[in-house]
């Protein structure tokens, strides 16, 4: 289900949140992982489907509000949530940071909203885990400033400009479901660094240009628009293969992840 051609074994993915520190604007959770709402969440039917297909180990102190607390950030800290896509496994700890804004896509919180819990769990949408004021306190890509990207990530060619300094810069990777985007961070020392969320699963399949079967990304999305996007980011690696591509699911990514525990 994961990578074309594949054969039948259970695959480990992590489940990855990225914190930036902003010079100005403070800190930035990129996607919040799992936490125990999502247990809590998945417990009724329909929603129990969920987790028997992604079977979920959060251990204790892995949810993302207890690793900002163990890097010396308390949830008052976080000063803006980057939604990638509205999926379970990416918003599972939206309720622990009550004062961040979110930015989000439009198209993905109107889909999660909309009525239909069977329609939803088959999606990977879990309504119970969205803020009830989460509309009042989102800023949506699709109303931000665009500008130009750096031609280091060509074909991708423009983004979304969140704080309107460039630093960080939300591009639409559209196919994994509605509303997905990826983030773009423009780090310290000027280079880049471009969060895909779910737009491919790790860093290997973007470099052997090999995607999930089209059953799963017609059942999560849409196969063609998935398609054309992972094939945008296989010339992007092409020809920028130094750029630091980090999927959310990504075992490479995960292995290099600075973790509040040191590993």
């Amino acid at each position: 289900m994961a990578r074309e051609g594949a054969g039948l074994a259970p695959a480990t993915f992590p489940a990855l949140a990225g914190l930036i520190v902003h010079p100005t604007e403070g800190c930035v959770l990129f996607d919040t992982g799992y936490d125990p709402a999502f247990l809590a969440a998945t417990e009724p039917f329909p929603e129990r489907l969920y987790r028997w297909a992604t079977p979920v180990q959060l251990q204790p102190g892995e949810a993302a509000v207890d690793q900002a607390r163990r890097l010396g950030f308390g949830p008052e800290d976080i000063r803006a949530v980057v939604v990638s896509h509205f999926h379970g496994d990416h918003i599972a700890g939206l309720h622990a940071f009550p004062k961040a804004r979110l930015f989000c896509a439009r198209a993905g919180l109107e889909q999660i909203r909309r009525p239909g819990r069977i329609a939803r769990v088959r999606k990977g949408l879990l309504a119970g885990l969205v803020p009830a004021d989460a509309e009042a306190r989102a800023v949506y890509f699709e109303d931000l400033p665009r500008v130009p990207l750096p031609r280091g990530l060509l074909p991708f060619t423009d983004g979304a400009d969140l704080f309107g300094d460039a630093s960080l810069l939300a591009v639409e990777l559209p196919g994994h479901c509605a509303g997905h985007w990826g983030l773009v961070v423009r780090r310290d020392d000027d280079a880049h660094e471009f969060f895909l969320a779910d737009a491919a699963w790790s860093t290997q399949a973007i470099r052997d240009q090999v995607p999930p079967p089209r059953l799963t990304t017609a059942i999560l999305g849409e196969t063609g628009p998935y398609r054309e996007t992972f094939a945008r980011l296989h010339r992007l690696w092409a020809a920028n293969p130094e750029l630091t591509l980090t999927p959310s699911h990504c075992p490479e990514a995960a292995a290099r992840a600075v973790r509040p525990d040191g590993g």
